[in-house]
């Protein structure tokens, strides 16, 4: 993968920075109905478009979601369409992309963290604002941004693991998912979702539903 020009990167950021300013009371109701603490946003960094910077004009309006480094830079922005309506028939996706954008994992800071645990664990979940609820939860979690999206390069990143845990949605697309990282990574572990995805699981039965799924009763500590 091509590393950022130092111009890039500062279009990256100087947009992150102008959208998470620009964060809107509908968004922060949207996010806290999809169990999406403050504290979380205001960490990761979203926002939303609403001056929107150079081709950036088709995202107004949508949840800012910026892919940060290890270090809290930008290095690009996914978008999500915060409307309750036919996303085909307003010619745009529920998530949306900047065209040539290439795929990355989403929250690679939790590669790092956990990578210095003594018994090292990720999970994997099927979209961003999934992960952002485990990682809330205490679990390092990074997230593949569309269930078609897993890359062979994205097995290599997380091989020294010993534990991947996959959140695939309950559906075909996330059996297919799920089915691809654990037939690429060997540690790999599926989890079996029964009352919809990570946030719908957690919207439901709390932190417990979601650390049953894994047979755990409280979160790992931080170390």
């Amino acid at each position: 993968m091509r590393p950022l020009s130092s111009s890039q990167r500062e279009a990256v950021e100087e947009a992150t920075a102008s959208y998470q300013a620009a964060l809107t009371v509908d968004a922060a109701r949207y996010l806290t109905a999809r169990g999406i603490s403050r504290e979380a946003a205001v960490t990761h960094r979203l926002g939303v478009v609403i001056d929107p910077m150079p081709g950036h004009t088709r995202f107004t309006g949508m949840l800012a979601i910026p892919y940060l480094d290890k270090d809290g830079e930008a290095l690009q922005l996914r978008f999500r369409c915060l409307e309750d309506h036919d996303h085909r028939a307003a010619f745009h996706g529920k998530y949306n992309s900047i065209a040539g954008d290439p795929v990355r994992l989403y929250g690679v800071q939790s590669i790092h963290h956990a990578a210095r645990e003594s018994h090292p664990e990720i999970h994997v979940t099927e979209g961003e604002l999934d992960r952002l609820v485990l990682e809330q939860l205490g679990l390092h979690a990074i997230a593949v941004p569309g269930a078609a999206l897993w890359r062979g390069h994205h097995a290599i990143t997380l091989a020294g693991f010993n534990k991947v845990w996959v959140w695939g949605d309950p559906d075909d697309a996330g059996a297919d998912f799920t089915n691809k990282i654990t037939r690429s990574l060997r540690q790999a572990k599926g989890v079996v979702l029964r009352d919809g995805d990570v946030n719908e699981t957690y919207l439901k039965g709390g932190a417990a539903a979601i650390f049953a799924l894994i047979g755990r009763k409280e979160p790992p500590p931080w170390e």
